[in-house]
């Protein structure tokens, strides 16, 4: 028996050193040479998935793969050697025929000799349980021709059973899903997981960010524990969330097929794996499996001096309203980023007054460390004949697409030093908000800059004695949003003068749903019912709007309703639009509206017949399954006649997601002793004033000032000007997306997408006392420009695709009262001018030695301009005509 036993072990041993044993993941047979084919090829494509229109390029070789050592501890040790042989590149839109880019050029040609070396000298790859342990290749080999052999090697990392583990390999620490089915084996790599270090930002806003997705999955066939085949397809795809032609995917394959298997050398004998690899090439290094960033170098492209020459005929003043000045805006952001601060400070110095402006805007927007510390060099905040640049720069920090803290230490230190304008710093105050607002939705609400700009703003609110530095913090309020603001915002708003009270209220209209506690209707209630105090209108109006906005209670709405017939007349007419318009525009409010309404004493003719010009408004500019654009315009005039508050908003939505793209109010007060009228309740003792307030973009920016005080009044009057006032002016960067990709294939992506604008709003404000006539105009023009781009770069051949789209647009609000009589008459105006809309697509592949291929296309309409209704009695959807112009297109070599 005991000899039967010893006999099986002797068996049992000898078999197993003539046949593998079990192993976990991929094991190669000893003494043999697998030989393979491999390819990995690109398309690029705007998501259609027709070959015809993508680009791209596949690269080819023919792989030996051997095994040169095993531990003898276990079959799951192995050391491999893998080498690319006769490397070959082509196209993979086969129908590019004699417009191929590698026609008639040899391999060698196109990829370098030196290129072409490295690629053929073999790696080395540990493999422990099928996971890789270390990659080993040889020093100072170019870093694009590395990535292609780590995507080469990674596709050796899999395991032969199912489960869900993280493994490291070109694309990084990933979290990969294994399904294993007798020969089959399926790996699902998680590339939203993977850690691995590259260059990035996005625009963090739902309604001007994009949405990316990326999928991975490898499929191997398996025979005796080694591969037969391999096919591998990533995928990534852009679109951004609300123009959804703006839209691109790379598709990236890798395919490994066993040919033949031949005779090999021996295993190399030992037991340490360090040993073998010193005997195979001493020169062997352990280098990571993750892949490693490279730049190609431009050839032949025109320094930040040279570029700004080229392009300042654009920015000059007269030509903002065209789509190319953004363009050119958007070019030279993009250089700027690369450029150093010495070589960004030389262009400003050396510059004229009409073109400065704009470059202030485009170097403030490239948001590098070296452009932040040019500009701040640059400028003079202590002067007061550089307040439009300072003014510029400062917009184009509140409009930033992806601030930092160093941005917002930046200011704040600037508040606290000295300025020649006044209006400067209160707009540095202003900004430091915005941005605080901007981080803090960015998970930067415990950075210490962010920390020390919340003292800053909510520490001078309560200090304030000025009425200046209150409606300064008060504004910069406005724009942070600070949940921890509400208790002073009620004070100043229950407690405050007229115009502190007011700006106190639409601040906290600004406040989120969950934000508008009890604690803060009560306060509202006590205001609009005017429970301890006598209130102006605007300040009583606005209380109601905070109630009817968050979550209003059936008492709530009842005492509002109930209330109509013995408010002022004009409030009156006012809160009876409010309430009509929610029911026609079915805001959340609605329903407990509804519910209200049912009783009698609520609902009847008396309260709903009640007559006046004041209106309230709300409309679609544009309607889609998942978007929607729409325009809300209320008016409150006083009791004789004269506009008190006009108040136009547009909203972007995306899905339930809204974005503030515009406010413009115009408030008018104390103007009835020009016409020996009498104020209404509550507004006997305000000083004249008129002024204009803008909210861009969700950025509250400073007001201005049409006249303050009696004085100032006549003698704008009497001077019969009627000249627009300027609110906002210049060139703003408002998505700004970019990421840098490591595909599986050991390739490089990058997709990037900016949108810009040229804005121009300006505001003006006649009164005329012969005529008994008020007219407010608010015009507003911009120029867009949206680009989105993806390369693919292996170092030697290049494929990219470039979309865009591109409108000028106006769009202009008239507001005519006629005061000679009572009822007085009111005409309401909003036009949209005729709107040129293109769209632009090139495709092109570019080899290293200058050769390429490019296709064009361009798609032009339209948009017929319209009036849009401002009345209930007047609802009819501004219809919108397209007029499409034939496409255009070409292409050809370069």
């Amino acid at each position: 028996m005991i000899l039967l036993a010893v006999l099986f072990l002797c068996f049992i041993s000898s078999y197993s050193a003539s046949v593998k044993g079990h192993t976990t993941g991929l094991s190669l047979n000893n003494d043999r040479l697998y030989k393979l084919t491999y390819s990995t090829e690109v398309f690029l494509d705007r998501g259609k998935g027709n070959l015809q229109d993508s680009v791209g390029y596949r690269i080819s070789s023919n792989v030996d793969v051997a095994l040169l050592w095993r531990s003898p501890d276990g079959d799951d040790n192995q050391l491999i050697q893998i080498t690319m042989k006769d490397v070959n590149l082509e196209n993979v839109n086969q129908q590019r025929g004699e417009k191929s880019i590698f026609k008639g050029k040899k391999s060698s040609q196109i990829i370098r000799k030196e290129n072409l070396e490295a690629m053929q000298r073999p790696v080395l790859l540990h493999l422990i349980h099928g996971k890789i342990k270390e990659f080993y290749s040889y020093q100072n080999e170019p870093a694009a021709i590395e990535n292609l052999k780590r995507g080469l090697a990674s596709l050796f990392q899999m395991q032969l059973s199912s489960g869900t583990t993280n493994e490291v390999d070109i694309s990084g620490d990933c979290k990969v899903t294994y399904q294993a089915h007798q020969d089959k084996v399926t790996k699902i790599k998680a590339l939203d997981s993977c850690k691995i270090e590259r260059a990035g930002f996005t625009t963090p806003h739902q309604v001007l960010g994009v949405t990316s997705k990326a999928t991975s999955v490898t499929t191997y066939k398996i025979e005796d524990s080694f591969v037969v085949a391999v096919l591998s397809e990533e995928i990534r795809a852009l679109r951004l969330n609300f123009l959804q032609s703006i839209a691109g995917k790379i598709v990236s394959r890798q395919k490994l097929e066993l040919k033949t298997t031949e005779a090999s050398v021996r295993l190399k004998p030992g037991k340490q794996v360090a040993a073998i690899i010193k005997a195979v090439d001493s020169k062997y290094t352990a280098i990571p499996i993750v892949g490693q960033v490279f730049q190609s170098k431009c050839k032949g492209c025109p320094s930040l001096s040279e570029h700004w020459q080229s392009i300042r005929k654009h920015l000059q003043p007269d030509n903002l309203s065209k789509a190319e000045a953004v363009r050119s805006f958007l070019a030279f952001i993009k250089h700027l980023r690369t450029a150093k601060k010495e070589e960004i400070l030389q262009i400003p110095k050396a510059e004229n007054k009409e073109v400065l402006p704009q470059l202030v805007d485009a170097v403030t927007s490239a948001q590098t460390p070296d452009s932040l510390d040019a500009i701040l060099d640059f400028l003079d905040f202590k002067s007061t004949e550089s307040v439009i640049l300072q003014e510029r720069f400062l917009y184009a920090c509140a409009f930033a697409s992806h601030p930092d803290e160093e941005l917002l230490r930046a200011l704040i230190s600037k508040f606290k030093g000295s300025f020649g304008s006044n209006d400067i710093r209160e707009s540095v105050m202003i900004i430091i908000g915005a941005l605080v607002r901007k981080l803090c939705q960015n998970q930067g609400c415990k950075l210490k800059g962010v920390i020390e700009a919340k003292k800053l703003i909510l520490g001078g609110l309560e200090k304030a004695e000025k009425k200046e530095d209150i409606v300064m913090y008060l504004l910069a309020l406005k724009n942070a949003r600070l949940p921890e603001g509400i208790p002073l915002l009620l004070k100043y708003t229950e407690t405050g003068e007229g115009p502190i009270s007011h700006l106190a209220a639409t601040t906290l209209q600004r406040y989120d749903v969950p934000f508008i506690t009890d604690e803060v209707k009560k306060t509202m209630n006590r205001i609009y019912h005017q429970n301890r105090k006598i209130h102006e209108k605007t300040v009583r109006t606005t209380a109601a709007a905070i109630i009817l906005k968050n979550n209003p209670s059936y008492m709530e709405v009842k005492n509002i309703l109930l209330s109509i017939g013995e408010l002022p007349k004009e409030m009156n007419k006012y809160m009876l639009s409010i309430v009509q318009d929610i029911l026609r525009f079915e805001t959340p409010a609605s329903k407990m509206v509804r519910q209200v309404l049912k009783e009698m004493v609520a609902h009847n003719y008396d309260r709903f017949s009640k007559s006046g010009s004041s209106s309230a408004y709300t409309g679609y500019v544009e309607r889609t399954s998942h978007s929607a654009s729409t325009y809300s315009l209320d008016i409150l005039y006083s009791g004789s006649g004269i506009l008190r508050r006009s108040n136009l908003n547009i909203f972007q939505y995306i899905e339930k997601t809204p974005l503030h793209v515009i406010q413009v109010v115009i408030e008018a007060q104390g103007l009835e002793a020009l016409i020996a009228a009498t104020p209404d309740e509550g507004e006997e003792n305000l000083d004249s004033y008129a002024g204009l307030s803008a909210l861009l973009f969700d950025v509250q920016l400073r007001p201005v000032t049409f006249f303050n005080g009696y004085s100032d009044l006549m003698s704008k009057m009497l001077s019969a000007s009627s000249d627009p006032m300027s609110v906002v002016k210049g060139l703003l960067l408002l998505i700004d997306h970019s990421q840098e990709l490591q595909l599986q294939s050991g390739l490089k992506a990058n997709m990037d997408v900016q949108g810009g604008l040229a804005i121009d709003i300006t505001g003006a404000m006649e009164f005329s006392l012969w005529y008994r006539e008020s007219k407010t105009r608010v015009k507003n023009r911009v120029s867009v420009l949206i680009t989105g781009g993806i390369t693919v770069d292996s170092s030697f051949v290049k494929a990219g695709l470039e979309i865009g789209a591109e409108t000028e647009a106006g769009l202009e609000f008239i507001s005519t009262v006629q005061f000679s009589q009572y009822p007085f008459l009111v005409c309401l105006q909003m036009d949209k001018e005729d709107v040129p809309y293109r769209q632009f697509e090139t495709k092109y592949e570019r080899l290293s030695t200058g050769r390429g291929y490019i296709s064009r296309k361009r798609k032009e309409s339209l948009i017929g301009g319209c009036e849009f209704p401002l009345h209930q009695e007047n609802s009819d959807m501004c219809k919108v005509v397209f007029a499409p112009q034939p496409e255009s297109s070409s292409s050809g070599w370069f």
